[in-house]
């Protein structure tokens, strides 16, 4: 097999196990009536008129299953990281007792976890599409070899390898999105 072919492989598993990585980092977003500390990634706060991530600025514990803890490493911060909480519109009420801010986490309504189902879903259908997206790349770039002298059969199984490692990838998704949706609809 060719280097080029190799490297056509190798970019196309690189793009799916990216889109794995980042259903992985999407649904760990999606709260599902668990406390966790990657619900506040993303969240920024005012560190002296600079915008940074509030993992830089605090420490995240889960004392229990219901409760998240952020102790910042300095008392000035206690403000701007309940403000920066409320205002990113969580649909959490964080408590600041003078030494650690604490959220409490409601559970969840059947509604509720019925709309997170479906936002799971719909990340699951992103990263689908992201595989899919992955495999046209590849297999575009082993008709461009073929044209440019790459043996047929092995142009064939280049595309069957790649249509193989789709697959695989997807049924990777949709384990992560079953057990996903088992986790919200437990109660």
């Amino acid at each position: 097999m060719s280097e080029e072919l190799n490297f056509a492989l190798e970019t196309a598993k690189e793009a799916m196990e990216g889109s794995i990585s980042h259903l992985e980092a999407g649904l760990a977003k999606i709260r599902a009536g668990r406390a966790s500390a990657q619900m506040l990634d993303g969240l920024f706060v005012d560190y002296y008129g600079t915008n940074t991530p509030l993992s830089q600025v605090a420490n995240i514990t889960t004392p229990d299953a219901r409760t998240l803890a952020i102790q910042p490493w300095e008392k000035g911060m206690l403000d701007p990281i309940t403000k920066s909480i409320q205002a990113a519109n969580l649909g959490f009420n964080p408590n600041n007792n003078g030494s650690v801010v604490m959220i409490n986490i409601p559970p969840l309504t059947e509604e509720r976890r019925r709309d997170l189902v479906k936002r799971t879903k719909a990340e699951g259908e992103n990263a689908k599409v992201s595989l899919r997206s992955a495999r046209k790349d590849a297999n575009e770039e082993i008709k461009n070899l073929q044209k440019s002298g790459l043996p047929e059969d092995e142009a064939k199984g280049a595309v069957e390898k790649i249509q193989q490692m789709t697959d695989a990838y997807s049924i990777k998704v949709d384990k992560h999105l079953e057990a996903k949706e088992k986790e919200i609809m437990t109660v």
